[in-house]
């Protein structure tokens, strides 16, 4: 089997398995005071900072959550009290669904947002607090967040970023971005499910928990934390780095290059991309079609985002970005890190056939 659906789940890395089964074979409850306790909490902490020096931000700024989507909806209920909400019209349904009377930031056709479009919507009311992803999930599309963070800035508002694709993939500073929150996600970048962080700024430190508690992560964020997943999350972003990019990036294009041979389209190829990620387009048949024709053939990919998996809908990525019928039509390529040339020779074999035989079917 070749698995290509990395933006799903990446495969664990061996150093978070290792830190993962570690941790889970020590006793000890991170709040009690004897020892065991104590070296439980050396763990959490020693994680924590890890985190923080992967990724540029601060160990106090550091609140572990349950993945991605918790740190989402976390920051757009908290930062967001109060303020308007302006939520990208590409962003992920963990952040769609928990802003669902945002105003939109349109995008080009390239999936990049409109900056021009977001000073226009800073200006037209009182402070807000604005929803930009750094990378998509479907396309790869890089956003341009430090820049609309000093916009945010300028006018006031919050700026809270999805970076749960981009973290292990990119270069990523969080300070460096000026953003007021960031959102983490351990097995998006090769640790186990079940953990993630939510990243703050030092104007954000103290907002009121979500999931209150016993006082856990300073009062922030209720429930005892699982260690053996925070473990990993932590081994995996120490593990994770641009040496991966590097090694994917040619793997993708000759992902893309087999594909357009075949008649796809590359949506999103205009903008900065992740390495890892391709959207391809094959105009006149059906995204789900082709994911379980190369599933037939032992090629795993996806349509769309994991989380919308199964159900039979256009892309509101794609969609946003002005693809017409190709938002049906789009299949999801996302190499893991474990990605080698001969994958990329077997997804070009399997493709050519699924191609061959489907837009004949559609024609």
């Amino acid at each position: 089997m070749i698995y290509l659906d990395a933006n799903a789940t990446e495969p664990v890395r061996p150093a978070a398995l290792a830190a993962a089964a570690e941790a889970m074979g020590a006793v000890g409850n991170p709040a009690s005071v004897h020892a065991a306790g104590r070296a439980a909490r050396r763990r959490l902490e020693a994680a924590r900072e890890a985190v923080a020096a992967c990724f540029g931000a601060t160990a106090a700024g550091v609140v572990f959550t349950s993945g991605g989507t918790e740190a989402d909806a976390w920051a757009v209920a908290a930062l967001g009290r109060g303020r308007r909400l302006i939520v990208g019209a590409t962003e992920h349904d963990a952040v769609r669904a928990a802003a669902p009377e945002a105003a939109i930031l349109p995008v080009d056709a390239q999936g990049v947002a409109d900056l021009a479009a977001l000073r226009g919507l800073l200006a037209a009311g009182p402070p807000a607090l604005v929803c930009l992803m750094l990378a998509n999930n479907e396309t790869g599309t890089l956003q341009p967040v430090a820049e609309a963070a000093r916009l945010c800035r300028a006018a006031g508002a919050r700026l809270h970023v999805d970076a749960v694709q981009a973290a292990g993939r990119i270069r990523l500073d969080f300070a460096a971005l000026g953003a007021d929150s960031l959102a983490l996600s351990s097995h998006k970048l090769g640790g186990p499910a079940g953990a993630g962080a939510l990243l703050l700024g030092p104007d954000a430190a103290q907002i009121a928990p979500l999931i209150a508690g016993g006082g856990q992560e300073r009062g922030r964020r209720g429930g005892t934390p699982p260690l053996p997943a925070i473990a990993g999350f932590a081994a995996a972003a120490q593990e994770a780095g641009m040496a991966d990019a590097a090694r994917l990036a040619p793997l993708r294009d000759a992902v893309e290059q087999a594909a357009v041979a075949c008649g796809a389209l590359v949506l999103g190829a205009g903008a900065p991309r992740l390495p890892n990620t391709t959207c391809l387009a094959l105009p006149g048949v059906r995204a789900e079609t082709q994911v379980i024709a190369l599933d037939l053939l032992g090629v795993q990919v996806s349509a769309g985002a994991a989380c919308s998996s199964g159900k039979v809908a256009r892309s509101h990525v794609l969609a946003a970005m002005g693809a017409g019928d190709l938002a049906g039509e789009a299949i999801r390529v996302s190499l893991p890190w474990t990605a080698t040339a001969a994958d990329v020779d077997g997804f070009a074999e399997a493709y050519r056939q699924v191609a061959a035989r489907l837009s004949r079917a559609a024609a």
